[in-house]
């Protein structure tokens, strides 16, 4: 896996070879992920939270961001680190591909549980999604 940066665009990119095909994927943007221990904090402290079997969603609004912001938290208990990093860029594109759906202002942190490690990627985006559901994160369809 090597970082690149696209001269053109000035976004970061990982650039993968899985059998021979090149893949190109984009990077969630810095300021859209929460890296502080006390955005972290305040988001356990202050928020609310929603679960099943698989993930923990913990929320709290912040109107004076523009669009919202992720934290992925996934414990030792898990796993070694190949599956905790596994899980977190998994949740991550899951995010990624459905920010569209997902309401503005507010700061997200998925907290992986033991029951996401063995699942494949669309169980796991459904697990996502429910507990977006559940806790109000999604926009409302428009009909």
């Amino acid at each position: 896996m090597v970082l690149v940066y696209n001269t053109k665009k000035v976004k970061p990119c990982i650039v993968q070879k899985r059998r021979g095909v090149r893949i190109k994927e984009i990077v969630v943007h810095k300021k859209l992920r929460l890296r502080n221990r006390a955005d972290f904090s305040r988001v356990y402290r202050f928020g609310k939270s929603f679960a099943n079997r698989q993930l923990v969603v913990y929320w709290s609004n912040k109107p004076d961001i523009e669009r919202f912001r992720l934290g992925v938290s996934a414990s030792k208990k898990i796993g070694n680190a190949v599956v905790r990093n596994r899980m977190r860029r998994m949740i991550k594109e899951i995010v990624r591909l459905h920010e569209a759906k997902i309401r503005d202002h507010v700061d997200i942190i998925f907290i992986v549980r033991k029951g996401a490690v063995g699942m494949e990627y669309q169980e796991l985006e459904k697990s996502v999604l429910h507990a977006l559901r559940k806790a109000s994160l999604l926009k409302p369809s428009r009909p």
